[in-house]
């Protein structure tokens, strides 16, 4: 649930939609509605793919979760 807000987050900062973030990070569109919402376990590939589509490090991406 966490990764998923501070996904919200950075995905809703550089105003792009769910699909682009999917399209920029090689997934299936829906997986980023399942992150978000905390649905499903993010693997750490996935959680690096991610931060690459948004273009900030994976750490960037994990360092509100605590």
């Amino acid at each position: 649930m966490l990764l998923g807000r501070q996904l919200r987050l950075l995905r809703s900062a550089l105003g792009i939609s769910q699909e682009t973030l999917a399209e920029k990070a090689k997934c299936h569109r829906t997986f980023v509605g399942q992150v978000e919402r905390g649905e499903t376990n993010v693997s750490l590939d996935n959680i690096v793919k991610l931060a690459r589509g948004l273009g900030v490090s994976p750490s960037r991406l994990l360092d509100k979760i605590k």
